[in-house]
């Protein structure tokens, strides 16, 4: 078993040899996939949920799931575009899965979340913006982050999402109108 434990003053290795080594069933190739690529998958996550807990959760899935489909992985791609790709998919069947067993119910255990905050003289810099958009609706808070975020087109969003690229504009405008009135207030 080759070590990827890599000097400072060296490159690490590049994606496409550890993704040669891990196919073979290496374990420390996949380990270091998952340090270089880790935080970015969990940050996507936890932008898609905003919940820390359960972006946790979808961050470990979607790094099972790369493992399980690593072979379908083709090499001209980039795998950090791939492991984005495979990270909305585990999230939205996520959310599709909690739907049908939630149905549409909407928990009150946090009331806080719907009252309207007192109102501040000097917004937190940084954190108005993550409370915004975790408080928005999941639809349009969806669509924000694989637009505005990931830079994924109305057309690509409306194949993930199924749903019409009219309806990922809309949620997308929603979103941003949303975010204005959280952040000017």
């Amino acid at each position: 078993m080759e070590a990827y434990v890599i000097a400072s003053e060296e490159a690490p290795p590049r994606d496409d040899v550890l993704v040669d080594a891990c196919r073979s069933g290496d374990l420390e190739a996949f380990e270091a996939l998952y340090r270089e690529h880790s935080g970015r998958v969990f940050a996507l996550c936890m932008r898609m949920t905003s919940d820390r807990s359960l972006a946790e959760d979808l961050t470990q899935e979607s790094f099972l799931r790369a493992w399980n489909k690593l072979r379908l992985f083709r090499r001209e791609g980039d795998f950090g575009a791939w492991l984005r790709r495979l990270t909305i998919n585990v999230v939205l069947a996520d959310r599709r899965s909690r739907g049908r067993r939630q149905g549409r119910e909407t928990g009150t255990d946090n009331v806080a979340r719907f009252e309207r905050p007192a109102s501040r003289s000097h917004p937190a810099p940084g954190l108005d913006l993550e409370t915004a958009l975790g408080a928005l609706p999941q639809g349009a808070r969806t669509v924000f982050v694989l637009h505005d975020v990931e830079g994924y087109r109305h057309d690509e969003i409306a194949r993930m999402l199924h749903v019409a690229t009219g309806t990922s504009k809309t949620q997308l405008h929603r979103a941003r109108k949303l975010l204005r009135k959280a952040l000017e207030s």
